[in-house]
């Protein structure tokens, strides 16, 4: 079986020739360039969902052939689906690069926030103190992240190098220029910087990628079998004892799949008998509902994502 790096490997000859390499990738890949070279200590914050794939995917080109030149990290809430943990161990093992794992269970055994209780409880705020922790632990400069601006508005707002202050956040309304793609990784003591090399990519560029590369993802990405319950009009998994279920929700197998991953209790599935990739394409070409539709912690508030990621959220 052709591994990841075998794949890297037989299409890593296309960044050679312009013509056949299309211009996300080469912005990307001239992102990740800027990076190594203004920064000291990056690092890649990788979730194990498509988004944070393609850019370990996009890393690779960058620097083939020689290896990723900065660890991977991941703020583990502990409710993780087994899935993508699996798969993380897997795509590590095989890239052998470093991965740095940070728990919010330590965050919250030390006293540094608070679980939350009851029928929306969620650990995906509580990402950020066990993030902005690990910047502060390992002093590193520039994280990488997978967010694009298509997902949320207030992810419209962000730099490719977006600043974030010595107490690690960010001020949507004094931003730096980003002019003729010149990229100003220049910080203060204390500071530093979100990168997002994705930033001009949509849901259907990542996945057309994904196709085109032939890169594996998780298991839960495509349609299979599980048991399910309704609330609130969408699908959430009944697999666990991470998600509130109450005793009148009723629990039914459905065919589902999910179009983003997140922690379980804030992510919910999808209807779909998409079961390949070329599937999982033609369903987001047609779709008129985003994948943070099924982002439950994006619905507490008109400016969710926007205050989380004011006070150093990814």
């Amino acid at each position: 079986m052709e591994t990841f790096l075998d794949n890297v490997a037989a299409t890593a000859q296309k960044i050679s020739s312009p013509l056949q390499v299309n211009a996300l990738e080469n912005e990307a890949i001239y992102i990740f360039r800027e990076v190594v070279a203004q920064f000291e200590r990056p690092v890649l914050l990788f979730s194990g969902g498509k988004d944070s794939i393609t850019l370990v995917r996009l890393a690779q080109k960058a620097f083939w052939p020689a290896k990723i030149p900065f660890p991977l990290m991941h703020i583990d809430t502990g409710h993780n689906f087994p899935e993508t943990l699996e798969f993380r161990d897997q795509l590590v093992q095989e890239l052998g690069v470093e991965l740095i794992i940070r728990k919010v269970q330590d965050s919250i055994d030390e006293g540094k926030v608070v679980e939350e209780t009851g029928k929306y409880a969620s650990r995906n705020s509580l990402q950020t103190t066990t993030l902005l922790d690990a910047i502060e632990e390992f002093r590193f400069d520039a994280c990488i992240g997978g967010a694009r601006r298509d997902e949320e508005k207030a992810r419209a707002k962000e730099r490719i190098f977006s600043v974030r202050d010595d107490f690690g956040q960010w001020d949507e309304k004094n931003q730096r220029p980003e002019l003729f793609d010149m990229l100003n990784g220049k910080i203060e003591h204390g500071q530093n910087v979100r990168v997002f090399p994705i930033s001009n990519w949509t849901e259907l560029d990542v996945w057309s990628y994904i196709q085109q590369e032939g890169i594996e993802i998780p298991s839960i990405y495509f349609a299979h079998q599980r048991d399910t319950f309704i609330r609130d009009g969408l699908i959430w998994s009944a697999q666990d004892d991470v998600v509130f279920r109450a005793d009148n929700e009723k629990v039914q197998e459905r065919t589902v799949r999910f179009r983003t991953i997140g922690d379980m209790s804030c992510t919910a599935a999808v209807e779909s008998q998409a079961d390949s990739i070329d599937k999982v394409v033609a369903e987001i070409r047609d779709s008129r509902i985003s994948e943070r539709g099924a982002r439950i912690d994006d619905k507490r508030s008109e400016a969710a994502m926007e205050k989380r990621k004011q006070q150093g959220y990814f």
